[in-house]
């Protein structure tokens, strides 16, 4: 997500070994690719202009805008900025929910007063938090719009859970006498869980047993009930929650970050360790002290040997694995995606590098991800450039990637999610917020 940072990808311009090196010690893509929008890479074909200057899609794709900042909600407030990580989930009764995030920090505006929330800065509930969208299933008609979830700091993305439920995610591990805590009440850094079907501000619960850390995004295995977290952090690792009880997160419950056997970076920064495609076996360590306030659960964990990951952002299920995204990994500093297959106690849990960019018009900057129902990625760009130029980016089952839409806005994309039906694709422009909805031939794939 948006974050003040080094641009790794300057510094890794002149470290970087060519392509050519990579061939040579095996660590390639599966296949060299054409151009992106060449004959031979599957697509929906070229993107065509929008006549409204905000997103251009392939021919026959159109989007609505269904919600904008400053828009009045139905609780007295105003739609809040930053618009983030968001879910959709089906309420029954003909209607659909989105639950949206708002990555703001205790400065910004929060749209109107919060009536309650988690925490507050100089007395005043910070402005951090979700929204829900309740949506004609039918038309997308707005029924009502409000907000769920107030008093947390940088809400950037989550992830859906079996039980109808966002899980949303605190990017800002701070708190009183901490950097960027002054004034701060509470120590924050945590996930909260939002309902679906929640018609006003929910109970504000810090999950703490799931650690305190930079979160970005989360993912639940249906099968195992295992929640899945990703760390925004250059050094960040990917963890696991095993919790006490299915269905209950409040009760507690395991934290333990990945190992990969034989391989202790998954970064491909300083050398090609980590080729495309191949299996590697993992192991998971317990974390203690997950509630630590020092935001040093990260390097614990490498020292228990944990593989760090560049930026773990968006993290979403497949059919029998999962995708997760990393923002500035690989040779290039483009991004990567892992592909995680969980053993479900059948044997072990199984990670490869998915893809790994290679040139900005494949991939730059991946942030948020979902999985489509023809199993293809679509990836929301984040980039960190001048001029911006974020594009949402579709990655074929067989590791290819492709144009899908290309943001005019000069923001970023973000909560790219389906409606249930597989209709309508969902997705933010972070800043001014917009939330837009997609529809098209998705089944008119060429190649």
């Amino acid at each position: 997500m948006t974050m003040i940072q080094t641009d790794r990808r300057k510094f890794l311009a002149g470290a970087g070994a060519a392509f050519g090196a990579l061939v040579a010690s095996g660590c390639t893509t599966r296949g060299a690719l054409p151009p992106v929008g060449s004959a031979s890479v599957p697509a929906y074909g070229p993107l065509q202009p929008d006549p409204a200057g905000m997103l251009d899609l392939p021919s026959g794709f159109s989007y609505r805008l269904l919600s904008s900042l400053g828009n009045p909600m139905n609780d007295g407030g105003t739609v809040p900025d930053k618009a983030d990580g968001m879910g959709c989930f089906d309420l029954g009764n003909g209607e659909i929910a989105l639950v949206r995030n708002h990555e703001l920090v205790p400065s910004d505006d929060a749209g109107g007063r919060i009536a309650r929330g988690f925490g507050t800065r100089d007395g005043v509930i910070v402005p951090g938090g979700t929204t829900n969208i309740v949506l004609d299933a039918r038309t997308l008609e707005v029924k009502r719009e409000f907000r769920t979830l107030g008093g947390t700091i940088r809400n950037c993305s989550g992830g859906v859970t079996p039980w109808n439920s966002w899980l949303t995610c605190e990017e800002s591990p701070t708190g009183p006498g901490q950097r960027y805590g002054e004034g701060l009440t509470r120590n924050h850094g945590w996930i909260f869980e939002v309902p679906a079907d929640a018609s006003g501000l929910v109970e504000p619960v810090a999950l703490t047993a799931m650690g305190r850390f930079n979160h970005e995004a989360a993912c639940v295995d249906p099968a195992t009930a295992i929640v899945y977290e990703t760390e925004d952090r250059d050094d960040g690792v990917l963890y696991r929650f095993i919790p006490s009880e299915r269905g209950n997160l409040r009760a507690g419950g395991r934290l333990q970050a990945m190992v990969i056997e034989g391989l202790a970076d998954t970064r491909n920064w300083d050398a090609p360790t980590m080729p495309v495609g191949k299996l590697y076996e993992v192991r998971w360590v317990d974390m203690d002290n997950v509630e630590a306030p020092e935001d040093d659960l990260r390097k614990r964990a490498v020292a228990k040997g944990a593989a760090p990951i560049a930026r773990g952002e968006g993290i979403h299920m497949g059919t029998d694995e999962l995708y997760v995204c990393s923002t500035s990994g690989g040779q290039k500093g483009l991004g990567q995606i892992f592909k995680l297959i969980p053993g479900r106690g059948r044997g072990p849990d199984m990670v490869e590098l998915f893809f790994e960019s290679e040139r900005e018009d494949q991939f730059n900057y991946g942030d948020n991800l979902t999985v489509a129902p023809n199993g293809h990625l679509i990836v929301c760009e984040d980039q960190y450039t001048d001029v911006v130029d974020n594009h949402l980016r579709g990655i074929t089952p067989e590791g290819r990637a492709y144009d899908f839409g290309r943001l005019t806005m000069q923001t970023e994309l973000a909560g790219g999610c389906f409606s249930p039906d597989g209709k309508w694709f969902f997705v933010n422009a972070y800043s001014p917020t917009r939330t837009l909805a997609i529809t098209g031939p998705w089944d008119r794939f060429m190649g």
